[in-house]
């Protein structure tokens, strides 16, 4: 497969990201990752209970908070700001949110001891379980308290040839990224369960959902992975109308990301970490909510790796290894 190259959907981030330390909230961070190596952790004491950094339930004297790339950065920030800074508060900690470059860097970087919380697609905590012993914590709930889902998809324009997803034969279709459950795992199984080889058709990662949906509204590709949140957020936005466009294909619902915790945390930071996250209220968790079309949001809700059987299945059916997602 080719990487897609399309314009961005929005504006390159300026060089200097990052507000001076005295515009930032004392009990949050945030910081966009250019490079797995550059992550690096301070060692300021935790804020402003007092505890040091060889306080085990303050590793590194603070929390770091991975975020996977399912949006732009400048979306994500704002929306996990509010999140990180009551969790702060909850907590008595430092919470340092950072928006990793990609799946494989979020997953090497809790393997690492880079991240103590990392919020991963379904697909993307399969390997952080594999390679990095994630355990997951909570994920978002519907205003009934139920663990919330979405679907993946395929899209072409609506005047299209392509009725199904065995007319993509010889066609050019637009993925996410690598080791996206909507994005890359799931139209590919489509394709499979379709009867074509994957050299049947062009599929090209675009580098995320909505570029893969940019590349599909600019007739760059004759079809696209769109999913169910990417959707609602373009829809909304208005970026995309859905009447001028099909889709040809919905996979089944998927369990919404979990939020996990590394695997060696110590006991006591689990079980506070669990008691905090779901002690959130639904307005602090709402904008990131709506990005992952929970509307409205009830607080998150308890998940255990069962919630995510279906998900590991379909990375086996796929022979998906760590390194399919690096």
């Amino acid at each position: 497969m080719r990487i897609l190259r399309t314009p961005p959907l929005v504006p390159d981030p300026p060089p200097a990201r990052h507000r001076p330390p005295t515009a930032r909230r004392a009990a949050v961070r945030v910081v966009t990752l250019t490079t797995i190596l550059g992550l690096t952790l301070g060692t300021a004491a935790c804020a402003p209970g007092g505890r040091g950094p060889d306080d085990p339930t303050c590793p590194n004297g603070k929390i770091a908070f991975g975020v996977e790339p399912f949006e732009s950065p400048d979306t994500l920030e704002p929306a996990y700001r509010a999140i990180a800074a009551d969790l702060g508060r909850a907590l008595d900690y430092e919470v340092e949110v950072q928006v990793v470059d990609d799946y494989s860097a979020e997953v090497l970087a809790m393997r690492n001891g880079s991240l103590t919380l990392g919020q991963f697609g379904p697909l993307g905590y399969v390997f952080a379980d594999r390679v990095a012993r994630a355990e997951p914590v909570v994920s978002f709930g519907d205003a009934d308290g139920v663990l919330s889902t979405y679907t993946a998809g395929i899209w072409v324009a609506a005047d299209s040839p392509i009725r199904t997803v065995a007319d993509l034969r010889g066609r050019q279709l637009a993925l996410g990224s690598v080791g996206s459950t909507s994005g890359d795992a799931l139209p590919r199984m489509a394709v499979s369960e379709a009867g074509l080889r994957e050299d049947d058709l062009r599929m090209d990662y675009a580098g995320g959902h909505p570029e893969a949906l940019l590349a599909l509204t600019n007739g760059a590709v004759d079809a696209a992975e769109i999913n169910s949140q990417t959707l609602a957020t373009a829809t909304a936005d208005g970026t995309f109308r859905p009447g001028d466009f099909r889709q040809i294909w919905i996979s089944g619902p998927v369990p919404n990301d979990p939020v996990t915790v590394a695997g060696d945390a110590p006991a006591e930071l689990k079980e506070n970490l669990r008691r905090a996250l779901t002690s959130l209220s639904p307005e602090t968790i709402s904008e990131v909510a709506r990005l992952l079309d929970v509307d409205p949001p009830g607080p998150l809700v308890p998940v255990t790796k069962d919630d995510y059987t279906s998900l590991f299945r379909l990375a086996d059916e796929l022979h998906m290894t760590p390194e399919d997602i690096s």
